[in-house]
């Protein structure tokens, strides 16, 4: 199922490439967990559900091989990577790194109002727990931590960190299955906290906690 497109995204649609536009709703599809772990794709189903010829499915694969979020094998076989328990704990640890920096730099930019626009957030991802709809449930996720990124006003950085979440993706659905969460995370509660406060120390923690946490289920 192709993901919504954010608004800026969906009113460029009509004009751009196919191949972007299969590269884009693929991206999407992956990073939010729409795709297990170690699941194949060819070049002939991806092109009919985007409705294109195999030309635009080809080149979108390829720029998806090329950020980590799709494995090609020697054979020409293209399918989601399984990651190892070394990736998992590298990925982790960049998430880390980043996040809390994006995080402690929006902190003097966290008015009300993105407090409020964050606790909104947060219900939505509450929401998704509560139908047991993991891919839901990532995508909300995600735009509850891009939401208070975009304050730290650094595109390089954040763009580094959808990266990583791309190549987790499918990594991510594995890990929503295997917590069976019942309740939204707890440590977005705790980074709500922190910015109402001023917290940076606070704000630092409950960022590193909230993006490592899960994932150490996967390597324990």
């Amino acid at each position: 199922m192709l993901p919504d497109l954010p608004p800026s995204a969906s009113s460029t649609a009509a004009s751009a490439p196919a191949h972007d536009l299969v590269y884009r709703g693929l991206r999407g599809q992956i990073m939010h967990g729409h795709l297990e772990p170690g699941q194949a794709l060819t070049l002939r189903g991806i092109g009919r559900e985007f409705s294109v010829s195999m030309t635009p499915a080809r080149e979108a694969v390829r720029r998806l091989v090329a950020e980590g979020a799709l494995q090609m094998s020697t054979s020409g076989r293209v399918s989601t990577p399984v990651l190892s328990t070394d990736r998992i704990e590298e990925l982790a640890a960049i998430r880390a790194l980043l996040e809390v920096e994006l995080a402690t730099r929006a902190l003097p930019r966290a008015h009300m109002a993105l407090i409020d626009r964050l606790s909104i957030l947060n219900s939505t991802v509450a929401e998704m727990v509560a139908k047991q709809d993991a891919a839901g449930y990532i995508r909300a996720n995600l735009n509850f931590h891009r939401t208070l990124y975009l304050r730290a006003q650094a595109p390089a950085m954040l763009a580094l960190a959808e990266t990583v979440w791309l190549q987790l993706g499918p990594t991510m659905r594995a890990l929503y299955g295997r917590m069976r969460r019942n309740e939204p995370p707890k440590y977005h509660r705790l980074i709500l906290a922190a910015l109402k406060a001023g917290d940076e120390p606070g704000l630092r923690l409950a960022v590193r906690s909230d993006v490592t946490t899960g994932l150490r289920m996967l390597t324990s």
